[in-house]
């Protein structure tokens, strides 16, 4: 018999409906029946696509003798981080604060009204001897604990809401003042973190790092950095080292494109197989920006293969784009990306020989499997990238497709817009940016409900519940912006109507999630049934930027872009909160740090005539990025005007002259 899971619709609260846990969504009946009941809460955190999420359920929750110890003693509660990201993030910083490691699948212990006092992530079914309790023992623990000494976990589960509320606020004692010298001391410091042999910014296992490559290739074109010579090389040769290694390694998916979520190992060989909508766009844009300031063929085929997943797996921009593809294939982690010496020689033939040796990257007791990486010699690419079309149509003609999680969520695909819109200029494709045209176009049909306010998450044709949270609004603004600055390729005209758009929803985040005491704004809305037990603000960015980094890019885009001093204002008072976080931890504020610096650096716009703005297109794909507002304007024949701040534009006779200025000087 199914448990209350099964009329929901997440997938991953449906992939729970038919276990003996008498899982409960959350919501306002679970923690009545808690308050009744005097047991403790369990909550379930994780999403469709995870590896561990499903290792764990299938080890013990559907364990029978598990189950019935969860059913006795707790009130169980499953949550997709993707639905609700305000309950994930609260446990998640709660779970660090008790010094657990933090990840998914992500369990919080609380109290009936939600507090927690305790937490952890993946926890075995019995002791492998990893030093990792078993998790009936952790049930049993925790149980006992609860029935002996419940007064000490109510003052833990207090401390904890205490302790979540103050870090919502940053230090804005002392000097108050943003100072642009913060920048350079930031890209130090992040440079610092840098793996000089293999890239990337940790030891294993390894995560991307887009935002803080952003930041660098900003940095890399301001002029503090450019006169320095000493620091650009260092600032360049951290981008390129990690983009080259992820461009390279097992992390990308040579054959089929787009990136795996992390790596196992420092040299980004072998990934853990779940592919993500957020993590991709983030990587296209940051590839899309990298080819244009470093031409390396390596980073173009990187931007294609992964439009070419996110075009032929993911969606299509008219009906938006899915969150996640499972990691899991016929009850093997990576099984669809894997491949047999047998396959191989099937597919390949007499090449097979040449290309394991090329290719090999692990073995296993009584099985040998190959995850294809690219070879950094220029010489065999053109070799490599033929057998990587021939495993491509092997795969596609399997039966059978990893599991895919059709759920579109909002902030996902304002990522996904931002992404065409970079990846448009850097490959010269007017194309791609008619498909973001499509998907936003598709957004402000599907993702508004009635009375215009932005929705979280849309599930086929229905939408969810859910209001949208300030990553929503905030990713949904930058993606405006992003497409407003290039619109006029398209259609003349359109810009205006893409930077309305985002100015709306600019007002919306001030009117909805601002915090009107202190500095930031708040992550959820008001709204929800059953909110957080702790509402919180987000300051530093995770898997994907944090919304309040997200606000500094709004307010210096509409400042430029509108000249109107509410945003002006509004940007100002955002940049004092960052002085302090970019002295304790400039490596957690990438996104912040990006806008400010492009801001510092200085955004423009160039008015064009309509006849002349595919040669100014096709410049500025050579050029390196900088946030330029391109606006069609008649009667100005083969002459541009460049237009700074508040200064006079400056007039050019060419589009060679213009760019001339503006990047050469």
């Amino acid at each position: 018999m199914p448990n209350l899971l099964a009329k929901e619709s997440s997938l991953y609260l449906r992939q729970h409906a038919h276990q003996s846990v008498n899982w409960m969504p959350w919501g306002c009946a679970a923690f009545e029946k808690a308050e009744q009941e005097d047991k403790p809460v369990l909550v379930s955190i994780g999403y469709s696509s995870c590896h561990w999420c499903k290792v764990m359920s299938e080890e013990s929750f559907e364990d029978d003798y598990i189950s019935s110890i969860m059913n006795r003693h707790f009130i169980c509660i499953k949550v997709d981080r993707e639905e609700r990201p305000d309950v994930d993030q609260m446990y998640m910083d709660a779970v660090r604060l008790f010094n657990q490691t933090a990840g998914w699948p992500l369990h919080a212990f609380c109290l009936p009204d939600g507090k927690p006092f305790w937490g952890g992530t993946y926890f075995p079914k019995e002791d492998l001897g990893h030093g990792i309790v078993p998790w009936p023992l952790v049930l049993m623990r925790i149980s006992e604990h609860y029935r002996r000494a419940k007064p000490e976990l109510v003052e833990n589960g207090q401390n904890m809401i205490a302790n979540l509320k103050h870090a919502n606020d940053v230090d804005t004692s002392g000097e108050k003042l943003w100072s642009n010298s913060l920048l350079l001391q930031a890209s130090e410091e992040i440079c610092k973190k840098h793996d000089a042999e293999h890239g990337g910014f940790t030891q294993a296992p390894k995560f991307p790092s887009p935002m803080k490559i952003d930041f660098l290739l900003a940095m890399a074109e301001s002029q503090s950095v450019r006169s320095n010579q000493e620091l650009s090389d260092k600032v360049n040769f951290c981008i390129t080292r990690t983009l080259d290694s992820m461009a390279q390694g097992g992390l990308f998916d040579q054959v089929g494109g787009g990136f795996f979520r992390y790596s196992v190992d420092r040299e980004w060989q072998m990934p853990h197989f779940e592919k993500m909508l957020c993590d991709n766009a983030l990587l296209l844009s940051t590839y899309s920006k990298a080819y244009r300031k470093y031409q390396k063929p390596a980073y173009r085929i990187v931007v294609e293969k992964t439009l070419r997943w996110l075009l032929h797996e993911m969606g299509e921009p008219s009906l938006g784009f899915c969150s996640t593809l499972s990691a899991d294939y016929e009850g093997k982690e990576g099984g669809y990306y894997l491949w047999e010496e047998k396959t191989l020689q099937d597919v390949l033939g007499d090449d097979c020989k040449e290309f394991i040796a090329l290719n090999q990257l692990h073995s296993e007791p009584n099985e040998t499997c190959y995850l294809p990486k690219q070879n950094p010699s220029e010489k065999n690419q053109k070799t490599t990238e033929n057998w990587f079309k021939k495993l491509l149509q092997a795969r596609e003609k399997r039966p059978v497709y990893p599991e895919k999680d059709e759920k579109r969520v909002t902030a996902w695909n304002a990522l996904a817009l931002r992404a065409l819109a970079d990846s448009s200029i850097a490959l010269g494709r007017k194309d791609l940016l008619e498909k973001a045209f499509l998907l936003a176009e598709w957004m402000k049909s599907n993702l508004l409900d009635e009375d215009g306010g932005v929705l979280s998450v849309r599930y086929g044709d229905q939408t969810s519940a859910n209001p949208g949270f300030l990553d929503d609004h905030a990713f949904w603004a930058e993606g405006l912006l992003a497409l407003a600055a290039t619109s006029e390729w398209v259609e003349e005209g359109s810009s205006r109507r893409f930077l309305d758009d985002a100015e709306s929803l600019a007002r919306k985040i001030l009117e909805n999630f601002k915090d009107e005491q202190n500095p930031g704004y708040y992550f959820p809305p008001e709204g929800f049934e059953r909110p957080a037990p702790s509402k919180k603000k987000f300051w530093f960015d995770n898997a994907v930027p944090a919304g309040n980094s997200s606000m500094i890019r709004i307010f210096s885009a509409l400042a430029v872009q509108t000249g109107k001093e509410l945003w002006i204002t509004e940007y100002r008072k955002a940049l004092t909160s960052y002085s302090s976080l970019a002295k304790k931890a400039p490596y957690g504020i990438g996104h912040a740090l990006t806008a400010i610096a492009e801001h510092e650096t200085g955004l423009c716009s160039i008015e064009v005539d309509p006849t002349e703005i595919d040669s100014l297109m096709n410049g500025l794909s050579n050029k390196p990025h900088r946030p330029i507002f391109t606006i069609s304007q008649e009667g100005l024949g083969s002459k541009l005007a460049l237009k700074a701040g508040k200064a006079n534009p400056q007039t050019f006779e060419s589009c060679d002259s213009l760019l001339s200025a503006l990047f050469d000087e």
